[in-house]
């Protein structure tokens, strides 16, 4: 499967062993750097975070081009997985809208996720930890669901925490993937955030974090494998 990683500081992260665990090779693409995206998507897709906005399209000129692949991969049933921006940018591909720096403020720490009836049979999420422990850091959030979205997942400060479009493209606002020096990376760069708090609070609550996280990640793996062996 394809990974489209938007800058070197939010990287694939614990995702990438827990997909290797579940046998699922990952090409991870740097558009930052030069690699090309797409037109049409492989297998399955990822889409991870970034600090740019879903519409900062002339500081990352590679996001008209991420957008398209987006709603190519939910258009034709491609296992997709957004997270934070990539849920924002799979969003907006699809029809729905962003608020970059939504009023209620920066969402940060590990967030309860609650999730609603419509995700108890969601091939992704339907049974998952209820709440789902969503480490977060983000002051942009998704405010109008891409029309037919299946709308799964909630938190106390943001309601539009995870969502499906079509068949299997599918975004979280939280960050499943994240270990604590990275998320510690990303809280030393934002003044509005206590470095030591949520980092604190990711460690204290590690032990489920990586428990969600990696059955997540093996879900998803399970997808683009089921999918695959369809297509062939």
């Amino acid at each position: 499967m394809d990974v489209v990683e938007h800058e070197p500081g939010c990287p694939l992260d614990r995702f990438g062993g827990w997909l290797s665990e579940a046998g699922a090779p990952v090409r991870v693409l740097r558009p930052y750097a030069g690699d090309a995206v797409p037109s049409t998507p492989g297998d399955g897709l990822i889409v991870l975070g970034g600090q740019v906005d879903a519409y900062a399209d002339e500081a990352a000129p590679w996001l008209p081009a991420v957008r398209s692949l987006l709603a190519a991969a939910a258009g034709n049933g491609t296992p997709t997985l957004g997270i934070c921006l990539g849920a924002q940018l799979l969003a907006v591909a699809c029809g729905g809208r962003v608020d970059v720096g939504a009023s209620p403020g920066r969402e940060s720490g590990v967030v309860d996720v609650h999730w609603r009836p419509e995700a108890g049979d969601d091939p992704l999420v339907g049974g998952l930890s209820d709440p789902f422990p969503g480490p977060s850091m983000h002051a942009d959030a998704v405010v109008e669901l891409p029309p037919g979205a299946v709308w799964l997942g909630s938190s106390a400060m943001y309601p539009h925490q995870a969502f499906r479009v079509g068949a299997a493209a599918w975004g979280v606002q939280f960050h499943p993937e994240v270990s604590a020096p990275t998320f510690a990376g990303w809280a030393r760069e934002l003044p509005d955030v206590d470095p030591a708090s949520v980092v604190r609070e990711l460690v204290d609550r590690d032990a489920e974090v990586v428990a969600a996280g990696r059955e997540l990640a093996t879900r998803f793996a399970r997808a683009v494998e089921t999918a695959s062996v369809v297509r062939t």
